[in-house]
């Protein structure tokens, strides 16, 4: 006997719609057979399958032999997801369900031994495959429920065990889809555990960070071991704007097929902050594998990516970056398949000035000769600086600094002025496609928006010429100039505006140039 059970199979972050054909008495006795290019976690279904089946009270069909054939068959599939749909499959050969057919609803879920049903990844991608592709329901379990519910347009059912799901069949009008409220969700899960207020001194950074996130450019900060590098780079998302539901659902997309999503929370709803080692490898940095996962870079999509000691890194893994950082986007090319993974992030770097970490520090001697530094700050290539807009000097934090009772501004009210400058960007860039952020902008629009006067030409002049700034720091130092106007909520840019973007380049001549 046939029976047919439609699963789904993600691919990047995308879902195709599975076949689960099942098959029951070939000619061959007692053996299960699974074709379709599954992998090994999926041949290895067949025993946990058997078991729940038998746990659960219900008839294995032995001694006849089972063929399940995943289709199409020449896509490869992977993981524990088709346990669930190709259990019900079996029982559907045996008429558990009463000659009814399952062609309008898509299943997942992995199974225990004991006929309980484990979550999976990709849930989310499943539900709008699903939804696009016109069927109605879906079921998965009930870990991936929240995160499934947030698809308008179809019903979500969730299930803790391969008995219960049976039920839901033969009785679907006994059963309530689940829902959920995404705005709620959004608002519910938006707060952070940090705040820039927590961050002792350190004005000049802290400044600098808002300019950064208000413009969307990517940051260095260079400072000696102990100045809280670190710790301002972990307070970045909470002076972003705040994430939009768009934002939310497809930063949930990435976290559910990577399965890091947090359990219980069915929605990504503050700016991750990836913190890789600097051991990473390139594919854990870009992403990788026979069938490409997301790596860092797509995890911390509409977030922030933080690179803590950035000479450490190997020069081939920061060289991958260049991709991402120019189109927001990463490509894998693999024999069987190609993906592509969102990635639009801002990079957040740190580093010591020289491989002590003391040089220009006026409390303690730094003991690394000129040559050492030179081979240790040129570790980070000339391309990959070109598309980080800001440097800054983080100094070590004097002791009454540390100790006055004055806190500072609080991420609260940083956070409101960079969502009025994003406000005036967004409206200027409004007619541009697939521009959002001062950072963004092509050499084209940077003539366009961020023109300036003869005083303040005069004043770059003599900066490029006075520093030693490259022709790359021209355009850079306009960019930044434009959002500090933003801020400001001036319509030009100013001298002042200038001047502070030109501060943010003067680690080019001390250490590049």
């Amino acid at each position: 006997m046939l029976y047919k059970v439609l699963s789904a199979a993600v691919y990047g972050i995308e879902a195709s719609l599975v076949e689960v054909e099942v098959d029951v008495g070939s000619s061959r006795q007692g053996e299960f057979t699974v074709v379709g290019l599954p992998d090994l976690a999926v041949k290895e279904s067949r025993e946990r399958i058997r078991s729940a089946v038998k746990n659960c009270g219900y008839e294995f069909p032995n001694p006849q032999s089972v063929t399940v054939n995943l289709a199409p068959a020449d896509l490869r599939k992977e993981g524990s997801a088709f346990d669930l749909p190709m259990a019900l499959g079996i029982l559907g050969c045996n008429n558990q369900f009463f000659g009814k057919q399952l062609t309008d609803t898509v299943f997942l879920g992995e199974l225990s031994l004991d006929g309980g049903v484990r979550p999976v990844r990709g849930a989310l991608s499943a539900a709008i495959t699903t939804r696009d592709r016109g069927h109605k329901r879906l079921i998965v379990p009930e870990a991936n429920a929240k995160e499934a519910a947030l698809v308008e347009g179809i019903d979500v059912f969730a299930v803790r065990s391969l008995p219960q799901a049976v039920d839901l069949v033969n009785a679907p009008e006994m059963a309530q889809p689940v829902r959920v409220d995404s705005r709620a969700m959004l608002a519910e899960a938006g707060a952070y555990s940090v705040d820039l207020r927590d961050v002792r001194g350190q004005q000049a950074a802290k400044r600098a960070l808002e300019v950064a996130c208000a413009g969307g450019h990517n940051i260095l900060m260079i400072g000696p071991p102990g100045a809280g590098k670190t710790m301002l780079a972990k307070r970045i998302p909470t002076i972003l704007p705040p994430m939009s539901l768009e934002e939310a659902i497809e930063t949930t997309r990435i976290h559910s097929v990577a399965g890091v999503l947090e359990e219980g929370r069915g929605l990504t709803a503050t700016r991750p902050f990836r913190s890789p080692h600097h051991t990473i490898s390139d594919a854990g940095l870009i992403g990788g594998g026979a069938l490409p996962r997301p790596g860092e870079v797509s995890l911390g999509h509409n977030g922030v990516l933080f690179l803590d000691e950035l000479p450490e890194f190997q020069r081939n893994v920061l060289e991958v970056m260049r991709q991402p950082l120019e189109d927001g986007i990463v490509n894998i090319a693999r024999a069987a398949v190609s993906v592509s993974f969102p990635a639009r992030f801002m990079l957040a770097a740190a580093m010591n000035p020289c491989p002590c970490g003391y040089f220009g520090d006026s409390a303690r001697e730094c003991h690394c000769t000129p040559p050492q530094i030179q081979r240790y700050v040129s570790k980070v290539s000339g391309p990959l600086l070109d598309r980080i807009d800001i440097h800054i000097e983080i100094p070590a934090v004097k002791y009454r600094e540390l100790r006055e009772g004055s806190q500072g501004e609080g991420s609260a009210e940083v956070r409101a002025r960079v969502v009025q400058a994003r406000g005036r960007q967004a409206a200027r860039l409004a007619g541009e496609k697939n521009l959002y952020a001062n950072a963004q902008m092509p050499p084209k629009l940077i003539r366009k928006y961020a023109a300036i006067s003869a005083e303040s030409e005069k004043l770059l002049e003599s900066a490029m010429a006075r520093l030693g700034l490259s022709a790359r720091a021209h355009d850079r130092i306009l960019k930044v100039a434009r959002t500090i106007a933003d801020l400001s909520g001036a319509p030009d840019i100013e001298p002042k505006h200038l001047s502070e973007a030109i501060q943010y380049r003067t680690l080019d001549r001390t250490y590049w140039a």
